[in-house]
Formats: structure tokens, C-alpha cells, sequence
């Protein structure tokens, strides 16, 4: 018996039309279906959800179905033998109908949503950073790939999964003992969709507008380190801003002319409340180690006992662990964090 083809129409939709497969949905098609109706050409098409392949050779443009992979057919099917197809950019995930989708139309999205150029510096910053963080997590657990893919030595995680996104949008799915129809999976389908597409567009406007503007504070601060001490092992941000992942992201960036082992070791920040802190750098943006913790006799004190142990005017405390402390002034945190250099 040939597969029922359920379509869903939207209001003042497009006369162009999107295929997938029906049955049950995961987190990547459902992605895909929301990025196209971002483009201008897809904006409000219809979804047809099937398998058969006489109905999907009429659709648009087809993803996650169909065993073709082929950008200029506009079909982006993922799971048949041989496709090995990956984002690039140090990523090496294969792909999904998400992935696929965001890597031939990521850059046109983000840039139509925040109304930039598509050629500009930033919207590839913004595109690399949403597929690292946000869409290559679906790309992998669409496709099986382990967290870890060996138990052996406490190995990096493959990608970095934030969201969870691909089990909630599972369990958006009818339940087993639910009545299973085309009609109210695909309703269940819109709602996925919505729900993928609606975390996609925060992350992008979170890493836009966020993010992304920290990026020119931590080039100045990198490029401005030998201003602070002649060590070069003290960087200053006048301003608070989230630094931790583009400092790794720049340290080794030819321009700032860090030697391996002569990496920073504090940071200066302003505190929201009351003075400065001198902050321990971590070997990367993933662990609570550090590269040079506080001095250990300075760990646990607070006020007049700090400061008489590290001979600091003004010192307000130092975090046990040796990861932070604070003064009332930045000149006393300047002093903190040079002392802790030649501890």
C-alpha cells in the first residue's frame, strides 16, 4: 500500500514546497524544515512529510530522505552507505539534514535575521560558533557518534552537546500507547520544529549580540598585556565581558606572538560590586584547573589577614581553591597578581 502524503499548509505560504520523511521525527529534520522557512524563498512553503520517492521528486527541495545528497538538486539526505560529507572548520561530524542544511544556507540565515552582509567577518564568526555549540551536538547524535569515543584517559568530548535538544524534540513524538496518526504527528512535527527553531535563533542572537562583541575587548586585552607588566603574564579588562572561550580561541594567534609556556597567568576584571579581582587562568575553557593558582598560604584568608600574609593593601579575599581574589582597588590587584607571577 504507497504511503499516505500529508501536507501542512501555512498562512500566505510559499508556492515552493519541502519534503521529509514521515513516521517518526528527530531534532535535525525538524531544524532543517524551520532554517529553509527562514530563506526568502521558502518562507511559510508547505512541509510534505512521506517516503515515497514519486511524491518527493516533486517537492523543492527534499532533506532527510531520498538516499541523494546533491546541493544543486537542492536534496540533502543523509543516511544512506557511502555519504561521509562533514561542516569542516576542524569539524569532522559527519552530517545531518540540520547540518547540511545550515552549512550550504547557515551564513544567508544568520545574516538575513540580523540583517548583516553575508560576506562579512563577523557573520562567519557567528556561523563557525552556532555550528560548534549548538548544531553539530544534533549532527552527531543524529548520526551515533559517542560523546566519547573512548573511555581510555579521560579523552575530550567529540562535541560539545548543551541543549539536549535532540531528546526533548524525541519525546515530542507520539508515545507508544497514544494513538499514532499522520495527521497529529504531523501537528507534533510543527511543534518540533518550532521548538528546534526557536533555540536556534536565541543562540544566534545570544553569540551576535553578546558574544560576540566580547571578542574585540579580549584582542585588546591580548594585544595590550605587556602594557600591564613586562612579564606579559597579566592581562587587563577594563571592562567584564565573557572571555574564557575567545582567550583560547586567540591566544595562539600569530599576531599576539605567545611562545608555548609563556602563556598568561591572571586576568584583571573589574567587579560588579566592589573593586577589582585577579582571576587564575585555566589551561583551557573546560576545566577548574589553572595554569598558576593563587599563592597557597594567600587560600581562605579575607581582609586584614590576607593582607598582612601578603603584604596588600586593600586585598578583600582569596578563594580557597586559589582560582580568584579580589582588592578594593586595581592597583592593589595589579600588585596581587604580580606577586602571584613571581611566587
Amino acid at each position: 500500500m504507497a504511503e499516505a502524503s500529508k501536507k501542512v499548509k501555512l498562512d500566505g505560504q510559499s508556492s515552493k514546497t519541502i519534503g521529509t520523511h514521515n513516521g517518526v521525527f528527530h531534532a535535525d529534520e525538524a531544524l532543517a524544515v524551520f532554517l529553509l522557512r527562514l530563506l526568502p524563498e521558502y518562507k511559510a512553503s508547505p512541509v510534505t512529510r512521506t517516503r515515497d520517492i514519486n511524491i518527493l521528486n516533486q517537492m523543492d527541495i527534499v532533506v532527510d530522505v531520498g538516499d541523494v545528497y546533491d546541493h544543486d538538486k537542492k536534496r540533502y539526505d543523509h543516511h544512506y552507505r557511502g555519504f561521509n560529507e562533514v561542516f569542516g572548520h576542524n569539524h569532522n561530524t559527519k552530517l545531518s539534514s540540520a547540518g547540511l542544511i545550515y552549512k550550504h544556507y547557515g551564513k544567508k540565515i544568520i545574516s538575513g535575521h540580523l540583517g548583516w552582509n553575508e560576506d562579512e567577518e563577523r557573520t562567519l564568526q557567528i556561523w563557525l560558533k552556532v555550528y560548534r555549540e549548538f548544531i553539530e551536538a544534533l549532527d552527531a547524535i543524529d548520526n551515533g557518534v559517542s560523546l566519547y569515543p573512548t573511555v581510555e584517559n579521560l579523552p575530550e568530548a567529540a562535541y560539545r552537546n548543551r541543549t539536549d535538544l535532540s531528546s526533548r524534540v524525541g519525546k515530542l513524538n507520539s508515545n507508544w500507547n497514544e494513538e499514532f496518526t499522520e495527521q497529529s504527528q504531523m501537528v507534533r512535527f510543527e511543534e518540533a520544529s518550532k521548538l528546534t527553531g526557536k533555540e536556534f535563533l536565541e543562540s544566534v542572537d545570544q553569540y551576535a549580540k553578546v558574544w560576540l562583541p566580547a571578542r574585540d575587548i579580549v584582542v585588546d586585552a591580548l594585544s595590550k598585556r605587556n602594557q600591564v607588566d613586562d612579564s606579559g603574564k597579566i592581562i587587563l579588562f577594563e571592562t567584564f565581558c565573557p572571555w574564557i572561550d575567545h582567550y583560547f580561541e586567540l591566544e595562539h594567534l600569530d599576531q599576539f606572538q605567545i611562545k608555548q609556556g609563556e602563556e598568561p597567568l591572571y586576568a584583571l576584571l573589574p567587579d560588579g560590586s566592589k573593586g577589582w579581582r585577579v582571576r587564575g587562568i585555566p589551561p583551557n575553557s573546560t576545566t577548574f584547573a589553572l595554569r598558576k593558582p593563587l599563592p597557597e598560604p594567600w587560600r581562605g584568608l579575607r581582609d586584614e589577614k590576607l593582607a598582612e600574609v601578603s603584604g596588600v593593601p586593600g586585598t578583600i579575599f582569596c578563594h580557597a581553591s586559589g582560582f580568584i581574589g579580589g582588592n578594593d582597588t586595581f592597583e592593589g590587584a595589579l600588585e596581587m597578581a604580580r606577586k602571584a607571577v613571581q611566587f
